[in-house]
């Protein structure tokens, strides 16, 4: 159809020009053709005129000049992007052009002569696509121990452009601290200019762990057009450190009578690498020191503490090889040594001895304790005193001022309540008794009391809500859930216990209900009536297991929701009239009234 139509216009345009038609003018027109060749920047504005067609091909066997029959190459565009005046040949823009979406476009023009001229426009390139990378930021590792020249293939940039337009070399505009890479790139048959980032000196990655470079592409335009692309690298971690010691040597002192765990020093050694590489452990060499294991060293803190009783008469000083190790694949370790000199002291310290009055001996007081009232017994020897209880000094700390300590002969303490207590508000103290002696330097003891307050049943149960409403049908069934109500007490164990129970309130027909004692839940016991009583009142009781019990009371509004159960009642079952025969047509003879339950009217 495309055909016979392309025959048709070249028929009716040549008949009406005058020049001779019929099947003779087409075989000429496909006889015979010249090419005519236009260039065109991609940057002119809308409406540049490219050329003529007829231009420089006129002769007295070919193009006639015009006017033209234009024939677009189909897929060309020549039609949305160029006005061709067919009267003149003169060709111009339409739109404005872009190499990079069409670079030619194509058109057979047919002069009167019918001698064919193929028209080709090409569009220049101009350097309007700067250099882009695929995304503005890229990430790479190097390990701190790679070698000099070792590459990283790099997204390369892309230009649309042509020849000279197109990326013609990259550089590192900032970021490449102390000249630490350096760039390469080649061309290969696609035409793109591939990117490649090198090592240029030594990485260390404890001097700088991470670089940003920033990389720019350029083109070979005048000015250079220019695309950046950051380069974020992160130089990994080798175990190329040592652990080191802030000291190569230690000294401390400790007391014969420290106890064990306690404290002598701590030893502190860092290592510069990353990760495992820098994580430090600690041990003691016991193949060069301290055989006995006197003493012991936390592998994570590197805290050297007492691990067997010391004695001062027995050694005085004890040297310690301490070994500080990294966690890499190939560890490397180093060492640093400690003098720990024992002490001779007063070594018997006071010995506390504490007795709990409650009835079964145990650290607990009721919370209805009053003042003055006995918690425990204290006693003090101190091995080092000829007179038993003499030269200890007792004190006690702990129980926010609830508690204190008396004596009337310094020999026998006994705690005391000082404070009113609560268990609701504070069930347990810690008691700290603390015993010193007149040694030099004194010596002192403590001992942690840690005190339970016992419960008594001071808290009634609470309901959740002073009035509960709830809602039920007429017709609902014995068994049927009306509402759950929930009461908490604040004390414990039995005292704590709640049992649940429905007052009996006849005048409010509590008898049509039922409570579950454990969990609350308000049922049907009967079939209720909502004539009777619309909106029945529940007065639920809560009460614990105390002794003496604990109660409180909520209230129950149950909306009881009317259905139609009642038929109207005539007020006598028989009725006797009398009419005269001449009464006239709709004239009452009878008047009577029923009752139907308030609800239904």
């Amino acid at each position: 159809m495309s055909l016979l139509w392309l025959l048709l216009m070249i028929c009716a345009f040549s008949g009406d020009s005058g020049g001779g038609g019929g099947p003779g003018s087409f075989l000429r027109i496909a006889a015979a053709e010249h090419v005519r060749e236009l260039e065109v920047s991609e940057g002119v504005p809308i409406g540049h005129q490219i050329g003529f067609i007829g231009e420089f091909v006129h002769d007295e066997n070919g193009d006639s000049g015009p006017p033209y029959l234009i024939v677009p190459v189909p897929g060309s565009a020549v039609d949305t992007d160029l006005a061709i005046d067919h009267t003149t040949g003169e060709i111009r823009t339409k739109v404005a052009l872009d190499r990079e979406n069409r670079s030619s476009y194509s058109l057979v023009a047919i002069p009167l002569s019918g001698e064919n001229v193929r028209v080709v426009v090409r569009v220049l390139d101009e350097n309007d696509n700067a250099p882009t990378f695929p995304t503005p930021i890229m990430s790479i590792e190097f390990p701190e121990n790679t070698p000099r020249d070792v590459k990283r293939t790099l997204n390369p940039a892309r230009d649309y452009d042509l020849g000279r337009y197109n990326t013609q070399r990259y550089s590192i505009v900032s970021g490449n601290v102390n000249n630490a890479f350096r760039l390469s790139s080649h061309r290969e048959r696609d035409g793109v200019l591939y990117l490649d980032l090198q090592i240029n000196g030594f990485l260390d990655r404890e001097t700088t762990p991470a670089y940003s470079l920033v990389v720019e592409a350029l083109d070979g335009g005048s000015p250079p057009l220019r695309g950046q692309m950051t380069v974020n690298i992160t130089i990994q971690d080798v175990n190329d450190n040592q652990p080191i010691f802030n000291q190569s040597r230690y000294f401390a002192t400790v007391p014969e009578n420290a106890t064990l765990g306690t404290t002598v020093l701590q030893v502190y050694a860092t290592d510069q690498d990353a990760g495992e590489n820098g994580q430090v452990e600690y041990a003691i060499n016991r193949r060069q020191s301290d055989k006995e294991q006197m003493f012991r060293i936390d592998p994570s803190t590197g805290l050297i503490s007492v691990n067997k009783p010391l004695d001062f008469e027995t050694r005085e000083l004890h040297e310690l090889v301490v070994v500080a190790k990294d966690r890499g694949m190939q560890p490397l370790e180093t060492t640093a040594f400690v003098s720990i000199r024992v002490t001779d002291v007063n070594d018997n310290q006071p010995i506390i001895n504490v007795i709990f009055l409650s009835d079964d001996a145990t650290p607990k007081i009721s919370e209805s304790a009053q003042p003055g009232e006995f918690v425990a017994r204290i006693s003090v020897n101190d091995p080092d005193s000829r007179t038993e209880y003499s030269n200890v000094n007792v004190t006690l700390s702990g129980g926010e001022g609830h508690f204190g300590l008396t004596t009337r002969d310094n020999i026998i303490y006994l705690v005391i309540v000082s404070l009113p207590l609560d268990r609701e508000i504070k069930p347990n103290y810690t008691l700290s008794v603390i015993a010193t002696d007149t040694g030099n330097p004194p010596l002192h003891a403590a001992k942690d009391i840690f005190l339970t307050v016992t419960d008594i049943n001071d808290n009634a149960p609470e309901f959740e809500k002073d009035v509960y409403h709830a809602n039920v049908m007429e017709v609902a069934d014995p068994g049927t859930s009306v509402i759950q109500v929930t009461a908490v007490d604040r004390d414990e164990g039995n005292n704590s216990a709640i049992v649940y129970s429905l007052l009996d309130t006849p005048d409010t027909h509590s008898h049509w209900f039922q409570i579950d004692s454990h969990s609350g839940l308000i049922t049907t016991r009967a079939h209720i009536d909502c004539e009777t009583d619309p909106v029945p009142q529940l007065i639920v009781m809560a009460q614990d297991n105390g002794r003496p019990p604990l109660s409180s009371t909520g209230t129950v509004l149950v909306t009881i929701h009317d259905v139609n159960d009642n038929e109207p009642i005539f007020d006598q079952s028989f009725y006797n009239v009398s009419v005269a025969e001449n009464e006239s047509k709709g004239r009452c003879i009878l008047k009577q009234q029923f009752s139907t339950p308030a609800s239904m009217l």
